[in-house]
């Protein structure tokens, strides 16, 4: 008996260590589901070299956080190399549609990654991409939308090379754009706590509070958020670019939702 009774708080342990190491229980939710859909959008082979960096970059977690479905249509803001845009391709489907926007003053800096997102735009595989390039201040979309997606760059907008775009002005394009009970969600790096916008040129990080503070002024309601991505060693003071952090910062990843 006495080695049952162990082995059974053993298991027991072991199972509230996992539950706790769940995303969902960042996300302050009691159970972590992962739906189908997810898990075959993530494990598609399709993706090559990008499953490379899903135990660092949480993929099932911020899909599951942004809670993108099949028939959805998302805007992804300045998407980088792709990464979560064929996630997010996969899982709406056939159904739904992924708008995939580079501002016309990012991509004169990022020519590379432009072309990545042609790539997979002409991939008869992610047939329902459509690129939109457009200047910075002026973010449309040819269609109400369920979910916008911003990765790492909400705090670009507001720097020079954006053409110091408003970040409250932009907060209420990203509002129009959204479905009534539609999703804005926002992941970017932390910076000094009350530091505002002072780092987002030189650190390229923002403080959390100012984000939540712009985004709800504009009429979204904070819906919760997720500390998959949180990295306390993170010092908040060196450039995300540093080797010493780079790919392993601190970042928030805030949900927010338009009423209706």
């Amino acid at each position: 008996m006495r080695s049952i009774s162990i082995a059974l708080l053993a298991a027991l342990s072991l199972s509230g260590i996992a539950l706790a190491q769940t995303p969902q229980a960042n996300h302050m939710h009691a159970l972590y589901y992962v739906p189908p859909y997810v898990k075959a959008a993530v494990a598609d082979p399709a993706r090559g070299q990008d499953a490379s960096n899903d135990a660092r970059r949480k993929i099932t977690d911020v899909m599951v956080f942004s809670e993108v479905k099949p028939g959805q249509k998302v805007l992804e803001l300045i998407p980088g190399s792709g990464y979560f845009t064929r996630v997010f391709s996969s899982i709406v489907g056939t159904q739904g549609h992924v708008y995939a926007l580079w501002p016309n003053e990012y991509a004169k800096e990022d020519a590379d990654d432009v072309t990545a997102t042609q790539k997979i735009a002409a991939d008869s595989h992610y047939p329902n991409i459509t690129i939109l390039q457009q200047p910075a201040a002026q973010l449309s979309v040819p269609e109400p939308v369920d979910i916008v997606f911003t990765s790492q760059n909400y705090h670009d907008y507001p720097d020079a090379f954006m053409g110091k775009v408003d970040p409250v002005a932009f907060d209420k394009q990203v509002y129009a754009a959204l479905k009534p009970g539609g999703l804005f969600v926002v992941i970017d790096h932390v910076a000094p706590a009350g530091s505002g916008m002072a780092d987002t040129d030189t650190l390229h990080r923002i403080d959390p509070e100012i984000v939540k503070k712009q985004v709800e002024s504009v009429g979204f309601v904070f819906a919760g958020e997720s500390n998959v991505l949180r990295n306390p060693n993170d010092p908040h003071t060196i450039k995300v670019f540093d080797s010493s952090i780079r790919g392993h910062t601190d970042q928030f990843m805030f949900r927010f939702r338009k009423p209706g």
